[in-house]
């Protein structure tokens, strides 16, 4: 049989056009491909500058259908679900993204980070703390014990706050000695309010160990030994309030005369706060002068005299209603109502106001109830703000 060379001559022609045709067509729907991804994600990135979400995840959502293996699209994608606050769907994201076998180390720990904040925001507390012990040892691990500390504090898990708090401290992200000692403060008030008076004495010293600075642990204590009926002892810890920490002397003013009077040191508590008034007028410092001159012998100014001195010297309108409360008007029948009427305008400038979030309270916090942040009341009222 003799074989016959023209079918190679004729097929080898036909392979290579086949083949480039063939190349030509892979070539084609891999621009088209390429094309597509880009322009549905630039889309999405066009409906986000506009604050157009929705449109904004169709677009992303469109980007990831052409390219699933795409990353950056699906940390995009679950960024977007978790800002409008479908955690949910924005778990599901990034949960996909780290059971792919093809990601490499830096995206499965931004991945991790990204479930760990979804979790975060679902309030999903332990879900999140699971996720967020992950990330120990990783870029994340500074952003993560912050978040931790966080956890910890909203469930009042104290003791667990202030391991979280250490690592910060020895770190270097932060001097956290202030809030350590606000844990053990908290620790102490559990242990008051069970009855474990030595458990939270102890606490308390450990606190003051720990911030020698602060003002909440020398309070707690100076309360703890008046409820003992240790007065010289209470009044002791607030006169040194006084002299480590002069910005908390409106706070403690108040407390101070009451332990001075029971303790027999009215004379020089009267003296102490007389030289801080001076040097920081403050209405809770002249009220507990008022108090502590009603209770010595002799002549002494009257609470209206101080009121006025008050007034003299700062624009006070609490002030002015507690002159006037004894004050004989012209129209004295007339007294109850105008009384009544200033009495109830200053109820809102004897608040304390949160100097991060603005919450407005009747009483002194040390952590804010509205943003939990510490140490962000100022101990002056609205009014003298």
């Amino acid at each position: 049989m003799n074989f016959d060379l023209s079918w190679i001559l004729l097929g080898l022609p036909l392979a290579f056009v086949l083949g480039w045709l063939a190349s030509r067509l892979d070539l084609r729907q891999l621009r088209i491909e390429n094309h597509q991804a880009p322009k549905a994600y630039f889309k999405g990135l066009n409906f986000l500058l506009n604050e157009q979400q929705d449109q904004a995840i169709d677009s992303f959502i469109e980007a990831v259908q052409n390219d699933p293996d795409t990353s950056e699209l699906h940390f995009a994608l679950g960024n977007l679900f978790r800002r409008r606050g479908e955690y949910e769907r924005a778990v599901r994201v990034h949960e996909h993204l780290l059971s792919r076998g093809d990601l490499n180390l830096a995206d499965r720990q931004r991945a991790q980070h990204a479930l760990a904040l979804d979790y975060l925001k679902a309030g999903l507390i332990d879900r999140s703390e699971a996720a967020l012990l992950k990330l120990e040892a990783t870029p994340f691990e500074a952003q993560a014990r912050l978040a931790l500390l966080a956890n910890y504090e909203r469930s009042r898990d104290w003791p667990q706050a202030a391991q979280i708090a250490h690592k910060l401290t020895d770190a270097g992200q932060g001097d956290f000695h202030g809030r350590l000692a606000h844990y053990l403060c908290e620790q102490a008030a559990a242990c008051v309010a069970s009855q474990q008076q030595e458990q939270a004495q102890s606490l308390l010293q450990e606190a003051l160990a720990t911030a020698p600075a602060a003002a909440r642990p020398r309070i707690d204590l100076a309360r703890l030994w008046a409820t003992q009926g240790k007065f010289g002892d209470a009044y002791a810890a607030i006169e040194q309030v006084l002299q480590v920490s002069p910005l908390a002397t409106p706070l403690v003013a108040g407390l101070l005369a009451e332990y001075a009077r029971a303790s027999g040191h009215t004379t020089a508590a009267l003296e102490l706060l007389k030289r801080h008034y001076q040097e920081s007028p403050s209405l809770d410092v002249l009220d507990a002068i008022v108090l502590l001159e009603a209770t010595l012998a002799g002549p002494a100014p009257t609470a209206r005299d101080w009121y006025v001195h008050h007034l003299e010297h700062e624009p006070s309108l609490v002030a002015a209603a507690k002159w006037i409360a004894g004050e004989k008007l012209e129209h004295e029948q007339f007294h109850p109502q105008v009384q009544r009427a200033l009495d109830h305008a200053v109820k809102p400038l004897l608040r304390y106001r949160c100097a991060a979030c603005g919450f407005e309270a009747k009483q002194h916090f040390w952590q804010c109830p509205g943003c939990q942040a510490w140490d962000s009341y100022p101990t002056r009222r609205v009014e003298e703000l």
